[in-house]
């Protein structure tokens, strides 16, 4: 399909079967909102037609903790109480 005709989630998708990457970083490729890209993996998350959305969960940059995997990210560690937070990434895997 050209990209043209593609739709935004269709793209993201794509963008994210090759590498795993962050909502702030699919955001900047795709020149959207953090909150659209956020809202778009939900959809693609419950969706068979683009493959399994494998999450790679948000951690603490200062003490290490992880946090559980989901869509949305922390703003701030329970264990130190640290703003210094990694994002989640999210990659594709194809069936």
């Amino acid at each position: 399909m050209s990209e043209e005709w593609k739709t935004r989630r269709e793209r993201i998708a794509e963008i994210i079967e090759d590498n795993a990457l962050s909502p702030s970083e699919i955001a900047k490729i795709m020149e959207i909102s953090v909150r659209d890209v956020l809202e778009d993996l939900k959809h693609i998350a419950n969706s068979q037609k683009y493959g399994k959305l494998v999450v790679m969960p948000a951690r603490c940059k200062k003490c290490g903790y992880q946090f559980r995997a989901g869509i949305k990210f922390p703003k701030k560690c329970p264990k130190c109480h640290s703003t210094w937070i990694e994002e989640p990434k999210f990659k594709i895997l194809k069936y």
